[in-house]
């Protein structure tokens, strides 16, 4: 997994400043490309974002943003905002550089330290960049491709790599297709995916589960005969949950991706989050065309281990149709015990090992 830093957070600042000034003098108050916000507001929200990423750092925000906001004074110009990017850009750069690595802020795509803000930081500033300058009539701007593999790497791990790495973070930002992949209805960046040796668990939000849910690909490049409508159904249940206030971060459903090509070759999840007495059950499905290769069990230890590690569960259930000759070893595989059995089925339990 690449490492991000200030220094890819002070070369995409100046890539975003270099551009900007580029079309200082044009009418900022059109709409951004793609956006509702101007792109004087989109330029002002980026600022924010910068700022307040070094503030979860700085504050060890744990639980949810630190409540504050960055705005401009009334009547910035265009070239007052590049010099706020320029400002807030260098303060996120310095926090980054000085934090520990063991340092965590909280975000919505996941906790994470100076890296994954790092990454975010430049993700921000290449896509929203991008909505500027391209409704000011700017097309042909393009990042370096080593920037833009670096933040695919970090932050999009189920983004295929068939293709160019700019237009690819596009797609994986809801911003174009590919060839054969239409523009996501739906997407989501992962600051902390559970990884293990050859997959990436990438978690379905209650916007990418609704998409997936309703038939789209919930910004995941899938083989192609996935996903299963089991994991449709899962996407579902997670929506489900957040409109009924049940919802919890982590304990939803999962796309099992491929890190080696970036494509989604099944899903896997918990059918609610924790009971009052810590018990939890998993399930998970894999597509044809990617069975036989194990990735049912390496993804069954992997979320189990990430589960178990939680606080408030004790108990990891699973249970197999009697006649899933292969479902019953990838459970017992997975370390799961034989706990009991139902009309048509059996019942399986880990536990903190």
């Amino acid at each position: 997994m690449t490492i991000m830093s200030a220094q890819h957070i002070d070369e995409a600042v100046s890539l975003t400043t270099r551009a900007l000034r580029g079309v200082v003098d044009l009418d900022w108050t059109v709409p951004a490309d793609g956006l509702e916000w101007s792109c004087y507001d989109t330029v002002v929200h980026l600022a924010g974002d910068f700022t307040c990423y070094a503030g979860q750092l700085t504050a060890r925000a744990a639980d949810g943003w630190v409540p504050f906001e960055i705005t401009a004074d009334p009547g910035t110009t265009p070239a007052g905002l590049i010099q706020i990017i320029e400002a807030t850009g260098g303060l996120l750069s310095a926090v980054v550089a000085t934090s520990p690595a063991d340092v965590r802020g909280w975000h919505p795509s996941g906790s994470g330290g100076p890296d994954a803000f790092a990454a975010m930081a430049v993700l921000e500033a290449l896509v929203h960049t991008h909505d500027v300058v391209s409704a000011l009539g700017v097309t042909d701007r393009e990042p370096s491709a080593e920037l833009c593999t670096a933040v695919l790497d970090r932050l999009f791990p189920h983004a295929p790599r068939a293709n160019a790495p700019w237009p690819t973070l596009l797609w994986a930002t809801g911003r174009t297709e590919l060839p054969g992949l239409p523009r996501p209805g739906a997407w989501r960046w992962h600051a902390d995916p559970i990884r293990s040796e050859r997959l990436v668990l990438c978690e379905i939000s209650p916007a990418t589960g609704a998409d997936l849910h309703a038939g789209g690909t919930g910004g995941f490049a899938w083989a192609e005969d996935g996903p299963f409508e089991g994991t449709r159904f899962a996407a579902g249940m997670v929506v489900k949950a957040r409109e009924a206030g049940t919802y919890r971060p982590g304990w939803g459903a999962y796309a099992i991706v491929r890190a080696a090509d970036g494509l989604a070759v099944g899903g896997i999840g918990f059918h609610a989050a924790p009971d009052g007495d810590g018990n939890a059950e998993i399930g998970y499905d894999i597509v044809p065309s990617a069975r036989g290769n194990g990735y049912a069990v390496e993804a069954v230890r992997a979320l189990s281990s990430w589960a178990l590690a939680q606080d408030g569960l004790t108990t990891l259930h699973a249970t197999v149709d009697d006649d899933n000759l292969a479902s019953h070893a990838v459970i017992a595989r997975a370390g799961f015990a034989r706990s009991g059995a139902g009309e048509g089925d059996v019942h399986y339990t880990r536990t903190a090992d």
